[in-house]
């Protein structure tokens, strides 16, 4: 049987209940998001990507500033398309083959806008960010699935 997401009730709640959650209520930690400077070695990030079992590295500024991303998507595809010895490809900065434009959202969005973004961009990550773009967390798919199915499920 097919219910109308504002229809069914849980404990009071309806699916509707979902856009009164923030991304900052479920996003990951700044020190547990995976990140790294622009100077940074490509093998070097690719270790901290590894190492926080998460396929993206948010890339900072000295300053804290969001520089870009690069996900683990980025990196497939540039091994197939750059003629460049690996070794010497992992020598590179990051930042060399980042993403220098990523999408973003802010801890006081709505998680469902946020999840709408993350499906008409087709991403799994989103760095979140202050106003003036000093990275806070990083808003990964799965965290906010598992907040919204425990919100509904809870009361």
């Amino acid at each position: 049987m097919m219910l109308a997401a504002n229809s069914r009730q849980n404990g009071g709640k309806t699916m509707s209940t979902w856009t009164d959650i923030n991304v900052g209520e479920v996003m990951i930690s700044l020190d547990q998001t995976p990140k790294t400077t622009s100077r940074t070695l490509l093998k070097v990030a690719l270790e901290v990507m590894d190492s926080k079992r998460l396929g993206i590295v948010c890339i900072t500024g000295d300053d804290g500033g969001l520089q870009g991303i690069i996900t683990d998507g980025d990196i497939r595809r540039m091994l197939t398309r750059v003629q460049k010895p690996i070794a010497a490809l992992l020598s590179d900065d990051v930042i060399n083959h980042a993403m220098t434009s990523p999408t973003t959202v802010t801890k006081d969005m709505s998680l469902k806008e946020a999840i709408g973004i993350m499906g008409q961009k087709q991403v799994w990550d989103l760095p979140v960010v202050t106003s003036d773009g000093t990275i806070e967390g990083l808003l990964h798919l799965h965290p906010a699935i598992k907040a919204l199915m425990k919100d509904f499920s809870n009361d």
